[in-house]
């Protein structure tokens, strides 16, 4: 069997599924099992493949078959130009976060800072701002020790282990430093809205990282009333919010003593980050 069949089968069997990234996801999961680019598949798709292949590729489609993620089945998720480590203990790096990275860099600009990751999961946050930035120190705390190891094993892939602690921890147990930056995507989905999510995300991406409470917004009070005693004077809190929880969650800043200083909007409009200074 070439690869240009392969590709097509592996579409079909995804289709069936009413999966509508069908080709482009066979695309990619051929482009893992041959070990060269999407590119070059297309290129050489005449090129036949051996049995061991077409098994394993079999064996990959039919995990995306039950709407597992490409990114779990291949266990990496490109992120801020890195290809990053990540398995279901983790949640799959989105380009909400790296908006908020990005934020979070322009405005620090180059000046020399430590901060502190609350929820760092595979460190992509962490990893991003100390790649970006050689003068900072950060660190990441997770409560999920296996967490914690995926986001071991991103911080020594980057060589970032010199400027970096990782620590397996709750917030509300984290004492004695203090941070120019506290930066966070907390869990922020509603308990009840669980169900209604995709498949995909479901049934494999961690619970503990996507259930915000009853509101919403349990885990991010967590952090704006905590982070009051872990930043310093004029730190700087960034936080990822939930579509819709912009106006609730301003008030709250406000009310503790921040002052807003930038409103980060996806691409549809909707605010999802904001960053704040401790006064």
């Amino acid at each position: 069997m070439n690869i240009l069949k392969l590709i097509q089968n592996g579409s079909k069997s995804l289709k069936i599924k009413n999966i509508q990234s069908h080709v482009v996801d066979s695309e990619i999961i051929a482009s893992f099992v041959l070990n060269c680019s999407r590119e070059d598949i297309i290129v050489n798709n005449q090129k036949n493949v051996n049995f061991e292949k077409i098994s394993f590729f079999n064996k990959l489609i039919k995990r995306r078959q039950k709407y597992e993620p490409i990114s779990y089945i291949l266990n990496r998720k490109e992120f801020w130009s890195k290809d990053f480590e990540i398995d279901k203990s983790t949640l799959i790096p989105r380009p909400e976060t790296e908006m908020m990275v990005d934020g979070i860099i322009k405005f620090l600009k180059k000046k020399r800072f430590s901060f502190l990751d609350v929820g760092t999961g595979s460190a992509c946050i962490l990893a991003s701002i100390l790649s970006e930035n050689i003068n900072s120190f950060g660190v990441g705390i997770d409560i999920s020790s296996k967490a914690i190891k995926v986001a071991r094993k991103n911080i020594l892939k980057f060589n970032l282990q010199n400027r970096s602690k990782l620590f397996n921890r709750s917030y509300e147990n984290f004492y004695g430093y203090k941070f120019d930056l506290v930066v966070s995507n907390p869990p922020y989905i509603k308990s009840i809205d669980i169900k209604n999510l995709s498949k995909d995300i479901r049934n494999y991406e961690p619970k503990l990282a996507l259930d915000g409470g009853k509101d919403g917004l349990d885990v991010i009070k967590k952090v704006i009333y905590k982070s009051r005693s872990t930043l310093k004077k004029n730190g700087l809190l960034a936080i990822e919010i939930g579509n819709g929880q912009h106006k609730k969650v301003s008030r709250l800043l406000k009310l503790l003593g921040y002052k807003i200083k930038l409103n980060i909007k996806d691409y549809r409009n909707n605010v999802r980050s904001i960053l704040s200074v401790l006064k």
